[in-house]
């Protein structure tokens, strides 16, 4: 009965040529991914945020499946535009003299995601997170925190999309 199981799942994952052990699941035709590197739209006061959510992207789709990424947009496979959309840093507690006690960061990320010679985009959507910091205590690191984990909370909303989406 064990072997026959083992038989069962060693014939199903090998029959499961697209999938991979962190969930994403890519044809295998696909080889190859640029990202560019990411517009913004908005003004913060974390000029890194378009170089943090490239190296987040990239580390997800490079990382965590076997596509190799090409800095040729118009010779890989797919291509990952990504345009900061939104940024807001606003209190979401106050203390009894109108002072915010806790702010939240909240990111939004425009995503189109292309299969070259294709015309319909495979993802074309905004993606939004948030986090929260005390700003009297933690300042502008702690908004730069609050940013960065809402930056890989879209990056990995993004991934999961784009992956899941063949």
């Amino acid at each position: 009965m064990r072997t026959t199981a083992a038989l069962l799942l060693t014939l199903l994952l090998a029959g499961c040529g697209v999938y991979s052990f962190s969930g994403a699941s890519i044809p295998d035709a696909i080889r190859t991914i640029a990202i560019p590197p990411p517009e913004s739209a908005v003004a913060t006061p974390l000029p890194t945020l378009p170089d943090d959510l490239a190296r987040l992207l990239t580390d997800r789709f490079v990382r965590q499946t076997r596509l190799r990424l090409n800095e040729d947009a118009d010779a890989a496979d797919v291509v990952l535009e990504a345009r900061l959309a939104g940024y807001s840093n606003d209190p979401t507690s106050v203390s009894g003299d109108d002072r915010a006690t806790r702010n939240r960061v909240s990111i939004t990320v425009a995503v189109v995601y292309r299969q070259r010679g294709e015309e319909r985009p495979l993802l074309d959507r905004a993606f939004s997170s948030f986090a929260d910091y005390d700003p009297v205590a933690e300042g502008l690191e702690g908004e730069a925190a609050a940013a960065r984990t809402a930056l890989r909370n879209v990056a990995d909303d993004v991934f999961t999309a784009a992956t899941s989406n063949w």
